[in-house]
């Protein structure tokens, strides 16, 4: 599967987690994760799928190392973000305990837009 793909079918399934969470927020009237759901749409969801058409329109499919770790980046972080923050504000673990893991998963994120640039920048598609 190409990285445009998998990039358009991880952001469906961001935008099916974060539905699912305004779902339950709805439904429990308990809206204490409504930092999660916004994390999940809009680094999950939003980011993803400018990623994928980004490399569909401009990237293409050079099939380089590059892209493969920006890519991995980019998902670990969202997905243990999403995680840590449901941790944090479904009250499971103190802020001591799961603000490490939020900053590492921040990081990984920025890294991943940092790369993402990068390879905008060596292709020309952003003039410098």
């Amino acid at each position: 599967m190409s990285i445009d793909k998998k990039y358009l079918v991880a952001a469906l399934g961001y935008a099916i987690a974060g539905m699912c969470y305004g779902i339950y927020m709805a439904s429990s009237k308990n809206h204490s994760l409504h930092v999660v759901h916004a994390h999940i749409l809009l680094v999950g969801f939003v980011t993803s799928f400018i990623y994928g058409v980004t490399h569909k329109l401009w990237l293409g499919q050079s099939g380089e190392t590059v892209d493969l770790i920006q890519f991995f980046l980019h998902h670990v972080g969202t997905v243990v973000m999403a995680a840590g923050l449901t941790l944090l504000y479904g009250g499971f673990y103190p802020e001591e305990v799961v603000g490490p893991v939020l900053g590492m998963s921040s990081v990984a994120v920025l890294l991943a837009a940092l790369l993402m640039l990068y390879m905008c920048v060596r292709s020309r598609i952003v003039e410098t």
